[in-house]
């Protein structure tokens, strides 16, 4: 066996004259069951016959036979972890001679793993939450209670929903006329327009204006048209907020009082933030773990997580209602562009198993049926349903996978030596249009 390059191996085989016998008899024996001959009974037609009609079949048939088979056993005998498939590169086979073949393959890298993935050196600021953060979350949750009450007649304000009559009068194929019509005025999802004209009305108050849509609105029929109106106030609702007390909170969950609310929202938004601030930290990590280790890489495995990643985009674009096969891209090309971040990838992913093993990280079960539990909450779907296909699926196995490399992360960066991130650079001023003063 010889090294080509990188993980990239070679080897000689010869399988022996009686092995092919064998083989093609077998192959005959397969021909002869099935094929039918005129003046011959199925299953009658002489080997001779077989072996003179059907060269070129059996011949193939012996050569998908003994090809696998051979490099299997070499394989297993040199103990070889094989990742690739064996790619026949030569071939020799003369009658009444054992056949010659040469094959190249790939195996799994082999390195060895120091102690240095532990102490990395990682940029990471311990966030912090203002406590304006917390009266915003508050305010936000205040408003989410708010209450719509039907006014006594008064003119509509910001901030009120009210119910208005709308009757086409021109610049559109089919007339428009609504009796009910909610708006939320002042509201971003409001066309300006709306929020222009109806602000002032009383309920009763009636008036002509004129909306043009948006290129983009979400209703084909009015996307881009300019539509007059009559446009008829009907109710005006004041939205009534909550009062931010002690009731307030008690209603919104198991809070006691509203100071306990607020350390609940302080608690919530620190966790967003350090969830957010390790993550980008993590990205560092990793980018040096990856630049302390050299070592070659499949192939085959880096074919695979361009597959991977290319899938999971192809299935982004499928639920936008796009059919990736009527793009005009070049693949070839994609693919290549896809190579540096494939190969960075794998081997922070047989890093992260390495390190994983030695450190005895795994995931229990306990975490696993955690997970479980939850798709099967979010799917609405019997607890031992949900476990059945997936196992079925194959996707038990990555979720344990998952679990195991986040953990290993958690424990890397544990271990990690943080140092403030360095300030990132202020943009440049644009360059003014106005000429230099000399």
């Amino acid at each position: 066996m010889a090294l080509l390059e990188g993980c990239k191996h070679e080897v000689e085989l010869t399988v022996p004259l009686l092995t092919l016998a064998d083989e093609t008899d077998k192959a005959v024996e397969k021909i002869r069951a099935k094929v039918q001959i005129p003046g011959f009974r199925p299953g009658k037609v002489p080997a001779s016959l077989i072996r003179q009609r059907f060269q070129n079949e059996i011949r193939q048939d012996v050569l998908e036979a003994v090809i696998p088979k051979a490099f299997h056993q070499h394989a297993q005998a040199e103990k070889l972890e094989v990742v690739s498939q064996p790619n026949v590169v030569d071939l020799k086979w003369e009658p009444n001679e054992p056949l010659w073949f040469k094959a190249e393959f790939e195996v799994a890298p082999q390195f060895e793993l120091e102690d240095n993935y532990r102490g990395l050196t990682v940029p990471y600021l311990q966030p912090v939450v203002e406590d304006g953060l917390v009266d915003e979350r508050l305010l936000t949750l205040q408003q989410q209670k708010a209450e719509f009450i039907n006014e006594d007649p008064r003119p509509a304000a910001s901030g009120d929903n009210v119910l208005v009559e709308l009757e086409s009068l021109g610049g559109v194929d089919q007339p428009i006329n609504e009796k009910e019509v909610a708006l939320a005025l002042g509201d971003e999802a409001t066309l300006p327009a709306f929020n222009e004209n109806v602000v002032g009305m009383e309920p009763g108050d009636e008036k002509q204006i004129e909306i043009t849509y948006p290129e983009d609105y979400g209703a084909e029929h009015l996307a881009g048209k300019t539509v007059n109106f009559r446009v008829k106030l009907s109710t005006v609702r004041r939205k009534e907020l909550p009062e931010l007390n002690d009731e307030f909170a008690q209603d919104l969950g198991d809070f006691k009082s509203i100071d306990e609310l607020k350390q609940a929202i302080h608690r919530s938004l620190l966790a967003e933030r350090e969830r957010e601030a390790q993550g980008k930290s993590r990205e560092k990590m990793l980018d040096a773990l990856v630049a302390l280790y050299e070592f070659p890489i499949p192939q085959a495995y880096i074919d695979r997580q361009i597959d991977s990643t290319l899938e999971q985009r192809f299935r982004s674009l499928a639920e936008q209602g796009i059919d990736p096969r009527k793009l005009n891209l070049d693949w070839a090309k994609i693919r290549e562009g896809q190579a540096p971040q494939a190969r960075k990838d794998v081997r922070a992913s047989l890093l992260l198993e390495r390190i994983a093993e030695r450190e005895a990280i795994h995931a229990t079960s306990e975490e696993v049926d955690a997970e479980v539990n939850r798709i099967a909450r979010q799917e609405r779907e019997a607890v031992a349903a949900v476990r059945r296909r997936l196992e079925k699926d194959g996707i038990l196995g990555r979720i344990a996978g998952h679990i195991r490399t986040e953990k290993v992360l958690s424990f890397l960066f544990e271990q990690s030596t943080k140092v403030a991130p360095e300030p990132e650079p202020e943009p440049e001023p644009e360059a003014s249009a106005e000429p230099a003063a000399e």
